[in-house]
């Protein structure tokens, strides 16, 4: 059985409520304190943060991660790092999977009954209303890789737009005349973003795309994309809204189209996963500056809300092109 608070009063030959006091910060004697922390030590003891946090009414240590979409490779990717960041600073995680796509707010009352010190979202949207009850209840949201227009709620994001149209530019720049885009899921900031980057950078340099599709960010939409859309065009240049779209999208040239990724088909993808390196792949892509990302999510956890307008605090941070073997280039000029 766990040890317990009174157990540990009961050796150390003091009250229960000095005990409390002890692992608390309050008031107690060095020798009280010295012999209540070496028998919690003895037995095992370790306070309950959630329950002392009902009783005080004081926020805990622990930061509440809603992540949807969770087996998308990106996401346990950014949450690995998002432990290990807020570890640094002393700082737990209680992570809650939400619906993909949708509204999180049956999913953040939960949260916050645990009394967390902040709310960071990925992957999902929460609701004006619901935005509102957590800023009542002085709890910060930060909505990571994504942000609602007209939610007064901060959000940090890669720079999309630019992103995509950094991709636009390196497919024409190697003359690639057929190109086409194939997107995740329509209703959500990051798909808007980059097809509306990628699309207008082609109109600025007299181009239309050649094949325009979106419906979720998924390997096997991305493969059956392919499989359909690809078949019998002419595109010969792809850029798809995420690495796993990509993944499939290359998967199916291969084994469905039976065609040469770049030779025949290049692929672009977004986010730079683990994956997109590997030698298979070798996916060109647009890396997501996680770690900084992270940092600024992490530092405006505890920063109030101006509560004098509803306009978003939208952080947009600038990505990185990685060039690698699934893009077909022009020889260097000498």
């Amino acid at each position: 059985m766990p040890s317990t608070q009174k157990q540990v009063a009961r050796l150390a030959g003091v009250s229960q409520s000095v005990v409390s006091r002890v692992f608390g910060g309050g008031v107690v004697s060095d020798e009280a304190k010295e012999r209540v922390l070496s028998i919690a030590k003895s037995v095992g003891y370790r306070p309950d943060a959630l329950a002392r946090s009902l009783v005080t009414q004081r926020q805990t240590d622990i930061v509440g991660i809603v992540m949807a979409d969770i087996m998308n490779p990106f996401y346990p990717y950014v949450l690995e790092k998002f432990i290990s960041a807020l570890q640094k600073q002393g700082l737990q995680v209680l992570l809650f999977n939400a619906p993909r796509d949708k509204d999180v707010d049956e999913e953040l009352s939960l949260v916050l009954q645990y009394r967390v010190r902040g709310i960071i979202i990925t992957s999902a949207s929460l609701s004006s209303r619901m935005a509102a009850v957590c800023r009542e209840n002085h709890t910060s949201v930060v909505l990571f890789n994504r942000y609602i227009p007209n939610t007064p709620t901060w959000a940090v994001s890669c720079d999309n737009v630019r992103g995509a149209r950094e991709i636009a530019d390196l497919l024409l720049d190697n003359k690639h005349t057929k190109i086409g885009y194939i997107g995740g899921n329509p209703n959500t900031s990051t798909n808007r973003d980059r097809k509306r980057g990628f699309i207008e950078r082609l109109a600025e340099r007299g181009k239309k795309p050649a094949l325009v599709e979106d419906r979720n960010y998924s390997y096997e939409w991305g493969y059956e994309a392919a499989s359909g859309f690809l078949r019998g065009s002419s595109v010969n240049a792809v850029f798809c809204a995420n690495d796993i779209i990509a993944l499939g999208v290359m998967d199916a040239i291969r084994s469905e189209l039976k065609l040469r990724v770049p030779e025949d088909i290049s692929v672009v993808g977004f986010d730079d996963i683990p994956q997109a390196s590997w030698p298979l792949y070798s996916l060109t892509t647009l890396r997501q500056p996680v770690d900084e990302m992270i940092d600024v999510a992490i530092n405006l956890l505890d920063r109030d809300l101006d509560r004098k307008t509803r306009e978003p605090r939208i952080n947009l941070i600038k990505g990185e092109l990685v060039p690698r073997s699934s893009v077909r280039l022009l020889p260097a000029k000498r």
